[in-house]
């Protein structure tokens, strides 16, 4: 269910306060837990460390991310490979195609 429009987004104060006291140019990320909160035009241009569960992930702030909440960019879990055995020995067959193509004359 989405936020009421009566309240507006939810923007975290803190946040955006913390990003005006950097400098300008300023490569260094400002960490935050707050997945849920809407990125603002003011947030545009820094480097933000949004926290995946395990880490933060460094993300840079751009103009289409606007409107958009910080949790969408920085995924919570790692996908490894649809398949099983089959999967596996097509890779392994596209592999040994590939091989010989490095070869000399």
């Amino acid at each position: 269910m989405s936020r009421s429009l009566k309240k507006g987004p939810y923007i975290n104060e803190r946040l955006i306060a913390k990003l005006q006291n950097l400098k300008a140019g300023d490569k260094t990320a400002v960490k935050t837990w707050d997945r849920a909160a809407t990125i603002t035009p003011e947030m545009v241009g820094y480097h933000i460390g949004i926290h995946d569960g395990r880490k933060h992930q460094d993300v840079l702030m751009i103009e289409d991310m606007v409107g958009h909440k910080l949790g969408e960019f920085a995924l919570t879990r790692k996908f490894n490979r649809h398949g099983g055995k089959i999967a596996k020995e097509q890779a392994s067959a596209a592999n040994k195609t590939a091989a010989p193509a490095k070869g000399g004359k």
